[in-house]
């Protein structure tokens, strides 16, 4: 048989073993950096979602671009929850973990990440090692494993391997992804269709091997393992996407009808960018890759003034430097789509872990007053949808639009169902006709701040453009009045947009005893606690933020209509259970910060600054434990 016929045969590994029925599960694949956890995570993701199951991934990515090998602080890998219906959310804690070598699971264990007696599929050829204290790491390392519980099976993934090819090391993920085909009890030939689209840029005869090591780890668990599952898949309605939240933004910057792409590479931006070089040329986009992210941004508002509505991607660092940049698009009120996928900081911070720690920068970080749009998107859909939502402020306002991610969506994978493209979507074109005599190029209207937008070359549009104060026909404001004009005409613009939104809706009941309120990607996980609260009879209920600034009417309304209100955010806030921290000198959250002066409403805020999402069931203790503080202080 030549290698190629491997991808047409019929499916000759089935399975016989019976399996146990579960509504989700969760698996992590560990290994150093470049032995492919993430790629076999996805893969089996995936195939999962092809299955018809609920995914949801989570990558788990060292700060180093090359950390030592066997390290705790090297691990890499991903997250994987499975479930018989939609997830929106990578879940607790992990069922199963399949580890490359004992030391990138320690810092897994070490966290709290694995569930108590988990099962931890582990490389065994460190037992055999010529070096003998990492034979004595390896055996040590097993067995605290399995006093504290933990339910340990040995692999020999090398001594598999290298039965097929000459680097074994090369090979370990698509064995594992055929071990766990088995284990969750996935058809063989979506798995072989999978690997064949992966690398479908190389020839056949790297497929074929890639789909033998996947048939040999999947006969290897149906030999030998006594543990099988089955999650029921949902049948699917329509067409579906399986993309990450940083490809959900480049196919909204596509959908959009932007067409200028100017950034500078970042983590974890930069795979926006990726995606974008590889196809936007071929609708008539650029990606234009500048000498940093301050040039990234001129680049984008030279676009945008001649004519292009264009957009700059980054991450906090990068968003820093574009700062002096944004205010002259707004001084200038020229159209610019921002994307900040927040990571953790402040400086260089955390490249690789999450954080919503941005917020108050999008908004208020420039010198002087500079109103700028903020808006969060609050899923990997909704990183589509915000990209046209945002190009289209942008150019019907004249103004700035910031859209906010995170580091844990732009990685993050979830089924949804596949966009159909609508006219809609795109901007109308410009107006190019020549500029009435005596109109001006900064002619503001009264009620709503709006100016006609002009275009170099326009015919009697001709003026100066300039990031200083200016009046009506865009000359230096030397007069006060003059000054306070300009200022009001763009606040005008947040007014005027604020009027066309939407109250957000609330999650559960209209009324209660607690509200959660949350923004961005921490939207899964709050709903999914509020579910599990309310199915132990509690009155919870939760409101998400997509819009922050401005923020929609009716937000005072429903904050009154709750015994208590509670932000969850993913950035810091002080704790009353430090000594030093009282009512006086607590620093709240940055969303509570913002409700509390704005509504004058007694807003509380639980935050969490790990880098690593927010859980459901930390959601479910935090509730519980305001609930119960505030019985006590209601009996007292």
């Amino acid at each position: 048989m030549n290698d190629t016929a491997l991808l047409d045969r019929p499916e000759t590994l089935a399975s016989t073993k019976p399996a146990l029925e579960l509504a989700e599960h969760i698996v992590e694949v560990i290994s150093d950096s470049g032995e492919g956890a993430q790629r076999c995570g996805q893969s089996l993701a995936a195939i999962a979602a092809r299955s018809g199951n609920g995914i949801w991934t989570v990558e788990i990515i060292p700060a180093e671009i090359q950390p030592p090998a066997r390290s705790v602080a090297g691990a890499s890998g991903i997250r994987i929850r499975i479930g018989a219906g939609r997830i929106t959310n990578g879940g607790d804690q992990t069922d199963l973990v399949m580890a490359f070598n004992e030391q990138v699971l320690l810092g897994r264990v070490r966290a709290g990440e694995l569930k108590p007696g988990a099962t931890i599929m582990l490389e065994s050829i460190w037992r055999e090692h010529k070096d003998p204290k990492i034979v004595a790491s390896y055996l040590e390392t097993v067995q605290s494993l399995q006093a504290d519980g933990y339910r340990v099976v040995e692999m020999p993934l090398e001594r598999e391997c290298r039965a097929l090819m000459n680097d074994p090391r090369r090979g370990k993920n698509m064995f594992v992804l055929g071990t766990l085909c088995s284990i969750y009890s996935f058809n063989l030939d979506l798995a072989r269709a999978q690997i064949a689209q992966i690398f479908g840029k190389k020839d056949a005869k790297v497929i074929a091997t890639n789909v033998r090591l996947m048939e040999a780890g999947f006969d290897w668990a149906e030999r030998t393992l006594d543990f099988k599952f089955r999650i029921p898949a949902q049948p699917v309605a329509e067409p579906q996407v399986v993309v990450s939240g940083n490809t959900a933004i480049a196919l909204g910057v596509l959908a959009s009808g932007m067409d200028i792409c100017a950034m500078y590479p970042i983590t974890p931006a930069t795979s926006a960018s990726h995606y974008l070089s590889e196809c936007f040329e071929r609708v008539g986009g650029l990606v234009h890759q500048a000498e940093d992210e301050i040039a990234a941004c001129a680049f984008a508002i030279g676009a945008s003034y001649a004519g292009r509505c264009a957009v700059t991607i980054t991450s906090g660092p990068g968003y820093s430097l574009k700062q002096e940049g944004i205010g002259l698009a707004v001084m200038a009120e020229i159209p610019l789509v921002i994307v900040n996928v927040q990571r953790g900081g402040p400086s260089t911070g955390q490249p690789t872990k999450v954080e919503q720690g941005d917020l108050l920068t999008a908004i208020y970080g420039s010198h002087g007053d500079a109103p700028k749009v903020v808006l969060a998107a609050s899923g990997i859909e909704d990183c589509f949808y915000s990209m046209i939502t945002a190009r289209k402020i942008a150019e019907t306002f004249n103004m700035v639009v910031v859209v906010l991610s995170d580091a844990s969506l732009s990685t993050a994978q979830q089924p949804f169902p596949r966009p159909q493209f609508s006219e809609d979507w795109l901007a109308p074109p410009i107006d190019q006709t020549p500029v009435l005599e005596g109109a001006k190029p900064y002619d503001w209207d009264p009620v709503t701040g709006i100016a006609r937008r002009f275009i170099p070359g326009q015919p009697g549009g001709m003026h100066t453009i300039t990031g200083l104060a200016h009046d009506r026909n865009s000359k230096v404001a030397y007069d006060p009045s003059i000054n306070e004009e300009g200022l009001r005409a763009r606040s005008l613009k947040l007014a005027a947009l604020q009027k066309t939104l939407k109250a957000p809706p609330v999650y559960g009941a209209p009324e209660g005893e607690l509200l959660l309120v949350g923004w961005g990607g921490t939207q899964g996980a709050i709903e999914e606690a509020v579910d599990r609260l309310r199915a132990q009879g509690l009155a919870v209920s939760s409101m998400h933020l997509r819009f922050i600034q401005p923020l929609p009417s009716g937000i005072r309304e429903i904050l009154q209509r709750f015994e208590r209100v509670m932000t969850i955010e993913g950035n810091w806030s002080d704790s009353l259970k430090d000594e030093l921290i009282d009512e006086d000198n607590r620093r709240y959250s940055a969303l509570a910060m913002m409700l509390r002066s704005r509504y004058l409403v007694d807003v509380d805020c639980w935050s969490e600054a790990r880098g690593q999402p927010i859980k459901p069931g930390s959601v479910v203790d935090v509730a519980l434990a305001k609930m119960k503080s505030q019985s006590k202080k209601n009996k007292g």
